[in-house]
């Protein structure tokens, strides 16, 4: 985002106070002023999503928007001139008047033109209509229903009425209370730059920072300058600072990419009056940690949200979170339990108020136990009130406390759901888990189909033990399984590594690194004489060579999670000894692509059937060194490709014979597509997201008679589809949304006569095949969604195929999601 996106903003903002005001003073200039306030408001939610997405923008678009901001600082020096000049000075008020009149024109021409659709072809996060995004994942549970009335969409929906609800329980006294004293602290006190909230896990600390962030006299008091930021155990100190001082200099793209320019240690400066700037730190554990991230300058502040609480010289003040009342416990905890704030007629109202007691009024455990024990007979709560008297030995500190009576509502999980939460101890604190990791997971080790391994994630919703989101990550977003993650409050992961690190290291079912090092555990060290018999591995740790590594063997090991943040990495040379290695999951959480080394440990893997990359340089795929004969799924996320493509060395059905699934998100580099890719002919979903470069297909894609599903969403380079595409006799569903330069469809599209849906929204340009081509024969074809501009060319079909729906999508520029 090398355009200066930060100035442009304030430009545009400044710019619309100046012209309400000419609109209410100045006659002559009143039609303009309110014209360009209607185009300025339009182009505002643009600029800032470009501003917030991290998104590399070319050198013409990028001239282009400079251009434009050299415009509105224009508009912005004629508006004061506007402002200053005296009524009687007539002659100067109409050359005035003309100046407005040429400057609404500039200003029209530009939000009205194309650069409207590349703009919305470089920001991915886009969000159209919810029930849309997660109708894609309606085409893999197919009619799946679940519970009372749906699945995943509406197990995301129950969850977010749910949060509100308990927002309005809660909300009473204590978060008014706690919500009044941060704020003044962070509004009325200008002699505090750092300030604290302060309580035990699961107390409802980030939920009040949120709340705080929310509250409309606090964006306007910062004017909406407001970053938050979770840090958690094992943060990245680099990356953070980063992002806050790229926040506070107005060069977010540095926030993601360059930490030489950030000032080291605790900066204290005097600026002069810059703008009011609130930084929220989440989740911090260490003192030094903070010491890093505070930036002591004018006009910014920092809260600081913590279960610690830290030295007066370093946060003077801080708000401790008061725990929920008597009154507030027991109507949250019927609410999870009963589905209303009151216990009903037919509970026994003492053993109720008995396990209320028990949870001493924390609200996370008040709505896990809550929603343990709804609609489970008497008996089951009598048992469960018992084990709560039993985890609560007084020499425990609260948090273990906390843990000993949530295990209760893991405790009566059915089997295998309870092993499903445990397996999300394997993933780090505080970041999103991508659905399609975790299905894919699921389904290998736990021997179940993708629809039941869904069932189990809702449960697991339902019962507030994680929370299903639509992902809205900043700058090194991808949008994976369809926009959906999973996210787990801190306190929840530390249950399920509470109870999956009982026993003996070598005999635990999962060996878990509990939060980042730049090691390995001793304890692993000391037992390497035996064999690990453990199903999962996850490694969390930063930059790793060769002789980090020691010796281990996992004669058990179906997946293996390495968690890193680094630009370099040395892959563990353990993975030869996991013959039953069945899913490889390999993230990478720094701001870079890492570089993989050992790659030919991969020669070994012999039983892989899944594979995911994210943020690495994929090493080239030559044949005798890469052959994965049973592989299904391969995705490569935010990564490198375009080295691993070479077409002179690569062949793509020898190496994966049996490939089903590829996904290539967010790869910056990838300009053209193997041919060999038409060869593997097992290939079912063929999904190339978000790569921004692409601009051909191979020409013999027709070859993939069994592909179902052809994906192209945000490829804005893309310009035609090849004629072959007529010869996918297999597949059912097209998404070419957002390719912005794809300018009509091939005739050959109507021999589809399997395809189903269309998804073209944001494709204004494209035409469809001329009246002459046989679109009829498309005999399956449902659904069309289209935007209202190229509507009409679909809407005649209608009459001849009464099955047909044709879908009108509205342009939605509401930034709503990145309050996530």
């Amino acid at each position: 985002m090398a355009f200066n996106d930060f100035f442009a903003g304030e430009i545009a903002t400044e710019l619309l106070k100046q012209l309400v005001t000419i609109s209410r003073k100045s006659c002559l200039c009143k039609s303009s002023a309110d014209n360009l306030i209607t185009s300025i408001d339009e182009l505002l939610p643009i600029i800032n999503e470009i501003k917030y997405s991290g998104v590399e923008l070319s050198a013409i678009r990028q001239s282009q928007l400079d251009r434009f901001s050299e415009t509105l600082r224009g508009g912005l020096e004629l508006a004061r001139k506007v402002l200053a000049s005296g009524r009687w000075n007539v002659y100067k008020n109409l050359q005035l008047a003309r100046k407005m009149e040429k400057l609404e024109k500039q200003v029209s021409r530009f939000v009205s033109g194309p650069m409207q659709a590349h703009l919305l072809a470089d920001v991915h996060h886009m969000r159209f209509e919810t029930m849309e995004r997660f109708d894609r994942l309606e085409q893999r549970l197919n009619s799946m229903k679940i519970g009372a009335g749906g699945w995943v969409e509406e197990a995301v929906k129950r969850m977010e009425v749910e949060e509100e609800a308990s927002l309005g329980i809660i909300g009473g006294v204590g978060l008014d209370l706690g919500k009044n004293k941060v704020k003044k602290m962070i509004i009325g006190r200008d002699d505090l730059s750092v300030v604290g909230i302060w309580g035990i896990g699961g107390s409802g600390k980030t939920t009040l920072a949120n709340e705080i962030c929310k509250d409309n006299q606090v964006r306007s008091h910062f004017n909406d300058r407001i970053l938050f930021l979770t840090v958690s155990q094992s943060p990245d100190l680099q990356q953070l600072r980063a992002r806050i001082w790229g926040f506070l200099t107005g060069n977010e793209a540095m926030g993601y990419t360059n930490n030489l320019f950030v000032p080291q240690g605790m900066l204290q400066c005097e600026w002069g009056s810059g703008p009011r700037t609130l930084v929220v730190l989440d989740d911090v554990w260490s003192l030094s940690v903070l010491e890093q991230l505070i930036f002591r300058i004018p006009t910014y502040k920092t809260l600081v949200v913590s279960r610690f609480k830290f030295p007066t010289t370093v946060v003077p003040e801080v708000y401790k979170v008061e725990l929920l009342r008597e009154d507030e416990s027991l109507s949250l905890f019927c609410h999870s339990a009963f589905g209303q704030t009151s216990i009903p007629p037919t509970a026994n109202e003492t053993l109720v108020k008995q396990i209320v007691n028990e949870c001493k009024g924390l609200p996370l455990a008040l709505k896990v136990i809550g929603a343990s024990l709804r609609d489970q007979p008497e008996m089951y709560w009598a048992s469960a009130k018992k084990r709560l008297l039993r985890g609560e030995p007084i020499c425990e500190s609260h948090e273990n406390k906390l843990l000993e009576r949530m295990a209760i509502s893991v405790e009566y999980l059915n089997k295998k759901v309870k092993e499903c939460f445990l397996d999300l101890g394997s993933f780090p604190e505080d970041k999103k888990i991508p659905l399609d990791v975790l299905i894919n997971m699921w389904v290998e080790i736990h021997d179940i189909d993708e629809e039941e391994a869904f069932a189990i994630l809702v449960e697991l919703a339902d019962k507030n033990l994680l929370t299903l989101v639509k992902d809205a990550r900043v700058g090194d977003a991808y949008s994976s399984f369809y926009e959906i993650c999973v996210t787990q409050h801190d306190v929840l992961r530390d249950l399920a590594l509470h109870l999956s690190n009982r026993g003996d290291v070598n005999e635990r079912k999962r060996l878990l690194m509990p939060r980042r090092d730049t090691e390995l555990p001793r304890e692993w060290e000391r037992n390497t004489d035996q064999p690990f018999n453990a199903q999962i591995v996850s490694v969390h740790t930063g930059e790793m060579r060769e002789m980090d590594w020691f010796r281990m063997e996992f004669p058990k090991a179906e997946v293996l999670v390495l968690n890193f943040s680094s630009t370099e990495y040395f892959l563990p040379p353990f993975i030869d000894d996991m013959p039953k290695l069945k899913a490889l999951i390999v993230i990478n959480y720094g701001t870079t692509e890492a570089i993989l080394q050992n790659f030919s440990v991969f020669t070994n893997l012999a039983c892989l059937r899944s594979l995911w990359l994210e943020k690495v340089w994929v090493p080239q795929l030559t044949n005798p060194t890469v052959l994965m004969k049973n592989l299904q799924k391969l995705s490569m996320v935010l990564c490198k490709v375009n080295n691993s493509f070479n077409p002179s060395v690569l062949d793509l059905p020898l190496i994966f014979p049996r490939l089903s699934e590829l996904i290539i998100d967010h790869c910056d580099d990838l300009i053209k597509l193997p041919s060999s890719i038409c060869e593997v002919n097992s290939l079912k979903s063929l999904s190339i997201t978000n790569c921004h470069r692409l601009c051909e297909l191979p020409a013999d894609l027709g070859m993939l008679k069994k592909l179902q599903i052809l994906r192209l969403y945000a490829c804005p380079e893309l310009k035609m589809l090849p004629p072959s595409i007529g010869e996918l006799i297999g597949l059912k569903y097209l998404d070419i949304s957002q390719c912005v330069n794809l300018r009509c469809l091939p005739r050959e599209i109507g021999k589809l006569a399997s395809l189903e849906k269309i998804d073209m929204r944001e494709c204004s340009q494209v035409m469809s095949p001329s009246t002459r081509t046989p679109l009829s024969n498309l005999k399956s074809l449902r659904r069309v969604i289209c935007d209202d501009e190229v509507s009409w060319q679909w809407r005649y079909l209608e009459k001849a195929m009464p099955d047909l729906y044709v879908q009108v999508v509205e342009k939605w520029y509401s930034l709503d999601w990145l309050d996530g």
